[in-house]
Parts: structure tokens; sequence; C-alpha cells
């Protein structure tokens, strides 16, 4: 049994979590601004699907890339080189996330749900969540979009309508968390995509000692849009 939240109600330790389904902490609660930001601050982030209560999760192992181990495939790199794109940051939030919502190719549905819709253009608004768009052509063919805590960016989802446009987008975003000294992306599950480009598995209690030292940082909320992206060689 995972206990329910009602408001106000504070989230259990992450270390009650069940293990079969990995991670499930709660139930419940509400998506409002303050518990989102209290939840990613303790590694608790919302997954359900729509007609379902809340669900909250905090996974063991968790997922994480660390900024300076992101993989570039020579294909990638190739992409990168030719500068037949365009990279903004926090220019397009809520298409970002539409895209990222629309249903996958062999799937029915999504996870994120009209009311995930809203809350996460709410912290956008109050400048904690963040998205990094690709733009061909004056379009937009990718992105990812997450939440910047402290020193730790907590990514949500990506999407991609044109080849590595999603991958364009998190190979900015890294090096813009390199650059203002970030220490850690937290992918949240396993995935082979995110594999593939240097993410790795850490046990939960680490993640959650690491989030002890990162997550504390005092960074003024705001808007990423004034941020650029210049591709420099990174690790293949």
């Amino acid at each position: 049994m995972i206990p329910w939240l009602e408001r106000g109600t504070p989230f259990p330790p992450v270390g009650t979590a069940l293990k079969n389904p990995n991670g499930l902490l709660a139930a419940g609660g509400d998506l409002s601004p303050g518990r989102l930001l209290d939840g990613y601050r303790r590694g608790i982030f919302p997954w359900f699907s729509d007609g379902d209560p809340i669900l909250w999760w905090s996974p063991d192992p968790r997922m994480v890339l660390f900024p300076d181990e992101l993989k570039i495939s020579r294909s990638l790199a190739k992409t990168l080189r030719n500068r037949e794109y365009e990279v903004r940051f926090d220019s397009a939030f809520a298409e970002t996330m539409a895209g990222c919502a629309a249903p996958r190719e062999g799937e029915s549905g999504t996870w994120i749900t009209e009311e995930m819709l809203g809350a996460y253009r709410e912290l956008h608004r109050l400048g904690h969540a963040h998205s990094v768009e690709t733009w061909i052509g004056g379009r937009l063919a990718g992105g990812l979009y997450g939440v910047a805590a402290g020193d730790v960016f907590f990514g949500e989802s990506m999407f991609s309508h044109a080849r590595d446009a999603s991958k364009i987008a998190l190979t900015a975003l890294v090096a813009y968390l390199r650059s203002s000294g970030f220490g850690l992306i937290d992918c949240q599950m396993r995935t082979a995509h995110l594999e593939s480009l240097g993410a790795s598995e850490i046990p939960r209690s680490r993640f959650s000692r690491m989030l002890e030292e990162l997550i504390d940082c005092e960074r003024e909320p705001g808007s990423w849009s004034g941020a650029s992206f210049v591709h420099e060689p990174c690790r293949s």
C-alpha cells in the first residue's frame, strides 16, 4: 500500500517507495507549483495516465546524465556541424510540451495530460520549467522540456519530427548547463536511447545524496530565452 496525499500532506521518505512497480511512492495531492518543486527537490516526480489519480515516483536505480559524459555519435556530430538548424531556449514552451504529449508511433495515449500541461505551463511562467527547441526551416522540429532547481535539471520529455532534432536540443541543453555550473541532469528511468547518449543508472541513495549537495544552490528563477548554443566537439 502507498499513502494518499491530501492537500498539504508531506511526501513520505523516498526509501518507502515500492519495488514493484519500481519507485511508486504515493498517490493524490495536487500539481501546484509548490508541490511539484518540493517533489523535485526530494527526487520525486509525477507520472500518471489520464483519468487516474496523481501518482508520485522515486525509482531505484535512477537514470542520470552527468553533463561531462554526453556522448555524441559521428552522425550527430555531422548534423551539428552542418548547422542547418536553429536552437532556441524558452521560445515555445507550450508547443514543445504539446510535441512531447503527442502519441508516439504504435501508442494510443500519453501521460502528459491536460492537467500536466497546465501545471508545467505555470511552472514555466514562474521561471522554473524550461524548453530547448530545435527549429528547421522556421518550424519547430523537436525539443525537450524539464525543471531546473539548484544545480540540477530534471528532464521530463523530448520529441522529434526530424532526424536528430531532439538530440540537437539535448546537446544544446548540456552545453548551457555546463557553462552555467549545473552538475546533474535527472533522466528518471532507463531507456536505451538515453543510455546511448551517455546517461547511466545510479543507486537512489547516491542520487539523493547528490540532490542534497546540488539542490540548495540559490538561482533566481527566470526565462532562459537569452541563452545561446555554439557547438563544441564533445565526447564521442
